[in-house]
């Protein structure tokens, strides 16, 4: 199997890392060299150490070793390779390691090879940063790159009053360079090419474009469901919707074609939000969300209002028959080819009816169905240039979100201030 061969050259010297080379490659791996611009000014046996390999090397030799791994990590994505050997001292894997949990994920699997080295250049370091400081550089990077795919754009929906913070962050703006998670991705998975620190970053960019502070961001854990954590309580190990009364706290759902939904109560001050996939749907995780927000704070139905963000309309969602019957069930008109092998399902149009019959007004709830305001709920199917969808890009999707905070008192428009929650 084709993998990639990291050959670090800061924490080794070229002669012993050229034997272990030619002993470690095979003809159809592809060689990376980790040296940095300090060491190509420092030595001419880079050249020596290129002719040894068997296949041809890419030299990685920014200026920092978080600049390095990442174009490494980007030239590793557009071969397609998720295998690693590391030829490295004892040293260099354990500063290489703490790159990796930063820059990398379970996608990719790295062997560390290190050799019981005897010469001075090896034994020691000719360049290391120490863990504790690792984070700090990766981040310096990472806020330094260009954005991608233009600035940072976000749909907001006028029925949500000002006393409230909110969003429906799209694709654009962030720093992420896998095609089907680029840019603005605001989610890491260990089953996906993008990393934490990356997320973090586009987080990072995000609030600031938003108004709010990044620490302040949490987001729901998501297990397609209908539990909702009130926070204040213990929080349970995944839930789909969060309710509180607080400032200092910013609420975020996500969304690849299931809905995030924001609900605001502007006269009680409390908000929530939920991640509404079809199963959710189903069970109801909209509604539940409501009567938490109902039995917690004494917030009435009447008077919650409920914005429903991008997600994948009816044209492009299709469910098993068996599965697409139950919406149909719930109302006829959320499935509109119930013959078909394979019918289409309106998850949207799901939720507005569980709401609804929850007591929700249907002037109080901003969907696709209503045509007097600006549109939150386009399709994201639809429309690859503007949002991510699973359903269209596969496993290796990305993830936008809808945020909602209150904010202080007064009208403030500014950021919330940091409560514990």
């Amino acid at each position: 199997m084709p993998e990639a061969v990291l050959v670090d050259l800061i924490h080794g010297c070229p002669a012993c890392t050229g034997a272990s080379l030619r002993e470690e490659t095979a003809s159809d791996s592809q060689v990376f060299l980790l040296c940095e611009k300090r060491y190509r000014d420092r030595t001419g046996s880079l050249d020596s150490l290129l002719s040894s390999c068997s296949s041809s090397a890419c030299v990685l030799d920014s200026d920092t070793t978080a600049e390095c791994l990442f174009r490494f990590k980007q030239t590793v994505d557009q071969l397609d390779l998720s295998s690693v050997r590391v030829l490295t001292s004892a040293m260099g894997r354990q500063v290489l390691q703490v790159y990796q949990e930063l820059l990398l994920t379970a996608v990719y699997t790295f062997e560390y090879k290190v050799n019981n080295l005897t010469c001075p250049s090896c034994r020691g370091s000719t360049h290391t940063v120490p863990p504790g400081d690792v984070e700090e550089e990766v981040s310096s990077f990472l806020q330094q790159l260009p954005a991608l795919m233009g600035d940072i754009s976000v749909l907001k929906s006028s029925l949500i009053p000002d006393c409230f913070g909110h969003g429906f962050s799209t694709r654009t703006g962030g720093v992420t360079s896998i095609p089907t998670l680029s840019s603005l991705n605001l989610f890491s998975s260990s089953r996906r090419r993008d990393p934490g620190a990356v997320v973090r970053e586009n987080r990072r960019r995000l609030a600031l474009h938003a108004g709010f502070p990044p620490q302040l961001f949490r987001l729901v854990k998501v297990d397609h469901g209908r539990d909702v954590w009130v926070l204040g309580k213990d929080e349970p190990p995944s839930y789909d919707a969060m309710v509180t009364d607080r400032t200092g706290v910013v609420l975020a759902a996500p969304g690849a074609d299931c809905m995030p939904i924001l609900f605001t109560d502007p006269g009680s001050k409390v908000i929530g939000v939920a991640h509404a996939g079809w199963r959710g749907t189903l069970m109801g995780v909209a509604m539940a969300t409501v009567d938490a927000m109902v039995t917690e704070f004494g917030c009435r139905v009447s008077d919650i209002l409920v914005a429903v963000g991008p997600s994948v309309g009816a044209c492009c969602f299709i469910l098993e028959k068996d599965q697409a019957l139950e919406f149909h069930s719930l109302h006829p008109d959320c499935v509109p080819d119930p013959e078909s092998a394979r019918p289409h399902v309106n998850i949207r149009l799901a939720n507005r009816v569980l709401l609804q019959r929850g007591g929700v007004l249907p002037e109080n709830i901003h969907d696709d169905t209503v045509k007097e305001r600006p549109a939150v709920t386009p399709c994201t199917s639809c429309h690859p240039e503007l949002f991510f969808s699973h359903r269209r890009d596969g496993l290796e999707f990305g993830t936008q979100v809808g945020y909602l905070w209150i904010r202080e008192s007064g009208g403030q428009t500014g950021p919330p201030s940091e409560e514990t929650v």
